[in-house]
């Protein structure tokens, strides 16, 4: 006779137990067992809870290899979901293997566990667990498709609805009320104080500050303080929401004829134009992907984007200043140069409508496309084609959790007809080609933030919290996946031999990134390097890059700083406007609490969740990768306190890039 003894843990989450009886079978590699109750009597399945039970056997099944777990029916109660976490399976001599499970079982539902340590394809010798990982890969395929909404962008999970999807990828009961919640009081609110669906003019700035009673932040007073000052506009494109946009200049484009009279006024006294190109002082912010995009119908009336140039010069006293900003791409008399002496509401109006086209792009191409829509590909991929018990899987799917579900829902509402991006000045249809037009020149280099942050030639340029923080984020991360990769992939030939990994990889450049050789993104991986390169991209796309251009979308949402929206056609001379025009300018008060309302629920906080770093299901079951974890949690947490110490002393602290507030996925 052999005993065996089964440590079950359910779930924390709400509503994880169950009052159904549970039946296990044991696989070994000797035999299996019988078909077992694991005895209840109506509590054992609770909630959090972890319970032993026994199972005996005439003789030794050898090592155990897969557990099979039913969940049987409970005559004349409705359907009883459990979330079994774990089962950790003790052998007669004394040996644990733990199974990871963390997923809904429903009645009549039979799951089988794989236990033990991380397998690669070509390390299986058992026949069992041979077939049985074909026949999981086989299930993933048919349950995980791909879908394509656009032949010119990143291709998208088949779920059309979040009630298509498996419960585990779907939020937890407390997400999902928290997330309409926050809907429901931003709902009532705009509708008690008339300002939903409204088509009155705004009649002063000042009043867009009581849009909401009570939701502000520091920075989102900063910025309804400061959005008329140079400095903090050139501010925000080195630390707002999108630093992705500007490079050092050394030579003007041929398109924006800036001359040294123009700029001198806003230069060190006695230097020119040139002597501080040659300092590498000048910076240049160009929206040509932005030209000929078409402009949105709003009540029969073209809307108006623009597609300008923004030249900028730091300072000595290390402030990037604007001085000089084209709207469109060609030059003409009709298209001036605007400049820091013009009128007051000129050079306003120039900042405006240049903002309102960087977060145009910003939304379409930085956030929505860059990390959610990566994300998926990411996510899509690890699902049909890594096994559960896969190395890669186990690192990888913790940084795709709820990506299906909040992109799912984000093309159903924001990008819906009445969504707020279907609203914006161009509308869905321009959003998607400005998509369309990213996704063709993309690049590898441009993921991979060392890379390039040189390529834009930003390595020097002073106050760049985004960069300072981000590129020892990317360090950290790397040091982690290189020490898990190495751990698993010892030699390059492993890579090569391990055909899961080599069709994931291909899966993602197939419908990631659509084939594109030019791209520089890899189509298979030859050496244990590439590995770590690319899944260090990963991890850090979808918790870093996202945190870094979503976390400040509500601090950064006052519009006159920078409006999805734009109703009048930009200045096409100089001293004919006021702050009427710009009011004029401005949309309506029913789309401008829209923006905003979708600003706070995007950028909202959340008690589930999970900081980059945090594994809360226990995958791994060796040593060395439990260690690198702990390693890994421990080096953020030094970065955490280095950057609570520099904010200390900052007057408009960086905070986006501190650990504890970088999700370990694309949640919202």
């Amino acid at each position: 006779m052999a005993e065996y003894k089964l440590k079950v843990t359910t779930g924390s989450m709400q509503y994880a137990g169950t009052m159904d009886p549970i039946y296990v079978i044991l696989f070994g590699s000797e035999g299996q067992s019988e078909r077992s109750e694991l005895h209840n009597f109506f509590i054992n399945f609770q909630t959090g809870t972890t319970k032993t039970y026994t199972i005996k056997t005439s003789l030794s099944l050898g090592k155990v290899l897969l557990v099979r777990v039913e969940k049987d029916y409970f005559f004349g109660l409705l359907e009883d979901e459990w979330y079994c976490a774990k089962i950790i399976v003790t052998s007669p001599e004394g040996e644990d293997t733990l199974f990871p499970s963390y997923r809904w079982i429903s009645r009549g539902e039979e799951v089988e566990l794989r236990g033990g340590k991380a397998m690669k394809v070509f390390e299986e010798e058992h026949a069992l667990l041979i077939e049985h990982r074909k026949k999981e890969l086989e299930l993933k395929k048919n349950t995980y498709l791909w879908a394509i909404s656009d032949d010119k962008l990143p291709h998208n999970s088949h779920f059309k609805d979040v009630s298509e999807m498996q419960a585990e990828l779907r939020f937890s009961a407390s997400r999902s009320h928290e997330f309409l919640n926050t809907k429901r009081t931003i709902g009532v609110e705009l509708l008690f104080k008339g300002l939903a669906g409204s088509n009155k003019r705004w009649k002063d700035i000042e009043d867009m500050k009581k849009i909401f009673w009570f939701k502000k932040t520091k920075m989102s007073e900063h910025v309804s303080e400061h959005w008329k000052e140079d400095d903090f506009f050139g501010f925000q494109f080195l630390n707002g929401v999108n630093p992705n946009v500007i490079k050092r200049c050394s030579k003007l484009p041929p398109n924006f004829p800036v001359t040294e009279e123009m700029v001198k006024p806003f230069l060190r006294d006695g230097s020119t134009l040139k002597t501080e190109m040659e300092k590498g002082n000048i910076f240049l912010c160009d929206q040509k992907i932005m030209d000929g995009i078409p402009a949105w119908m709003k009540d029969g009336n073209s809307l108006h984007v623009t597609a300008g140039l923004c030249l900028f010069y730091m300072n000595p006293e290390s402030k990037l200043m604007p001085i000089a900003i084209q709207l469109y791409q060609q030059p003409s008399e009709q298209n001036p140069i605007f400049l820091p002496s013009d009128p007051e509401t000129d050079w306003l109006l120039a900042k405006l409508f240049f903002k309102s086209a960087d977060l145009l792009e910003y939304e379409a191409v930085h956030h929505l496309m860059n990390t959610h829509y990566l994300a998926e590909v990411f996510a899509v991929a690890t699902l049909r084609c890594l096994p559960v018990i896969h190395p890669l899987y186990k690192l990888l799917i913790p940084h795709f959790r709820y990506t299906l579900q909040i992109n799912t829902t984000a093309r159903q509402s924001l990008l819906g007809p009445d969504g707020a991006l279907s609203a914006s000045t161009i509308g869905l249809e321009g959003l998607t080609e400005v998509m369309r037009r990213a996704l063709s020149k993309m690049t590898y280099s441009s993921l991979c933030l060392p890379e390039n942050i040189t390529a834009r030639g930003l390595e020097s340029i002073p106050n760049f919290y985004y960069r300072d923080d981000g590129l020892k984020l990317w360090n950290i991360i790397n040091g982690f996946v290189r020490s898990v990769v190495e751990y698993y992939y010892p030699s390059d030939s492993d890579v090569r031999k391990d055909t899961e990994l080599q069709e994931w990889i291909t899966e993602i450049f197939t419908h990631g990134f659509l084939g594109n050789k030019l791209s520089g993104f890899p189509a298979c991986f030859n050496t244990a390097q590439d590995v770590v390169k690319f899944i260090t991209m990963v991890i850090f796309t979808v918790s870093v890059q996202h945190a870094a251009v979503n976390n400040g979308q509500f601090d950064y949402s006052w519009i006159p700083n920078g409006s999805l929206q734009l109703l009048k056609p930009p200045p096409t001379t100089k001293g004919q406007s006021n702050m009427k025009t710009i009011l004029e300018v401005l949309p309506n008060v029913g789309d401008t609490v829209k923006f905003a309302a979708v600003a706070w629920t995007l950028a909202d906080k959340y008690t589930d969740a999970a900081p980059l770093g945090t594994y809360p299901e226990e995958r791994f079951d060796e040593p060395d990768p439990k260690r690198m974890i702990k390693e890994f949690q421990a080096e953020l947490s030094y970065l955490s306190e280095e950057i609570a110490a520099r904010n200390h002393q900052l007057k408009v602290p960086y905070s986006y890039l501190h650990p504890a507030e970088i999700e370990n996925s694309v949640t919202i």
